[in-house]
C-alpha cells in the first residue's frame, strides 16, 4: 500500500530549526493516525545527530538522516525548515520554505483534505513569528 508523506526538513545545526521543533512535531503528529506517513528529514545529519536534536520524537516518528543533503536537494529547497506533501506517486503536491504559518497552513490543508483529515491551526499560540530559514546547502 501506498502513502501520501507529510515530511518537515529541518537542519540540526541551524538557531532557526530548533526554534521550529517543537511546532514540527505538533504538526506532524496531526496527521499521525491519518492514512498517510509523517516524520523528519535531518539535512545535514547523520543517524546520531538526529537522533540527538530530535530527542524523544526521534523514537515515534520516521526520521531521514540526510548527511549529504541530497533528500533536501531533490525536493529543491533553497532554505530550511520546510514541510512537503508527497503523493502516493511520489510528486510534490505542495511545499513552504521557511516558518511561514500561512504557507504552513496551505501545506497542510491540501494533505488534510486528501486525507478527509483535519489538519493543524497555524500558528500554534507559542510559535515564534515568521521568519527566513538558512540555506539549505549548508
Amino acid at each position: 500500500m501506498q502513502y501520501h508523506l507529510l515530511l518537515v526538513t529541518l537542519d540540526p545545526f541551524t538557531n532557526e530549526s530548533a526554534w521550529l521543533l517543537k511546532t514540527s512535531a505538533k504538526v506532524l503528529q496531526e496527521f499521525d493516525q491519518a492514512d498517510c506517513r509523517v516524520g523528519f528529514v535531518m539535512a545535514g545529519a547523520d543517524d546520531d545527530e538526529s537522533r540527538q536534536f530530535l530527542g524523544p520524537h526521534a523514537r515515534n516518528m520516521l526520521t531521514f538522516p540526510d548527511p549529504q543533503r541530497t533528500i533536501t536537494k531533490a525536493f529543491g529547497f533553497e532554505r530550511v525548515p520546510a514541510v512537503v506533501h508527497v503523493d502516493l506517486g511520489g510528486n510534490v503536491v505542495n511545499s513552504c520554505e521557511d516558518w511561514d504559518p500561512d504557507g504552513w497552513q496551505s501545506v497542510t490543508d491540501e494533505l488534510a483534505r486528501s486525507m478527509s483529515w483535519t489538519g493543524p491551526v497555524l500558528p500554534y499560540p507559542s510559535d515564534p513569528g515568521p521568519f527566513l530559514g538558512t540555506p539549505a546547502a549548508g
